[in-house]
């Protein structure tokens, strides 16, 4: 897969994205313990690593804005963006803690947006004109 194949394929570019979030979501944990050999008792996350979230928002919604506008099916627009609302509110809540949730919400968002734009890649591209915009 060649970079200007991820940047004309939108849905193909959720799925890095996504895909990506949910392994830095999982590898986060596992990070922070092995870090904290080094440093004892000290809470503190490189800023680069917290500035990935955001960065995967951004990607994702540049993805799903693009996959839903070329997709034959109306209803996923829907579901493209109340997944990435999802995703949205967990990331910002987990960020700022305005609510207890469970640490595996973040998964299942991330995963819903891949499994999406894999369904959206093969069975809902539109190929006509009206579709390339």
């Amino acid at each position: 897969m060649n970079i200007l194949h991820v940047r004309n394929n939108s849905d193909t570019l959720g799925i890095v994205a996504s895909g990506l979030c949910l392994v830095h979501c999982l590898a986060t944990p596992f990070l922070f313990m092995a870090h904290t050999g080094s440093i004892l008792f000290q809470d503190e996350h490189p800023v680069w690593w917290k500035s990935l979230d955001i960065i995967f928002l951004g990607l994702s919604f540049i993805a799903i804005k693009r996959s839903s506008k070329i997709s034959s099916k109306p209803k996923m627009k829907y579901a493209f963006g109340i997944s990435w609302l999802l995703l949205f509110v967990i990331v910002i809540n987990e960020k700022l803690s305005m609510f207890p949730l469970a640490e595996e919400a973040i998964y299942f968002a991330s995963s819903l947006l891949v499994v999406l734009h894999v369904y959206n890649l093969k069975y809902c591209r539109c190929e006509q004109k009206c579709c390339k915009k």
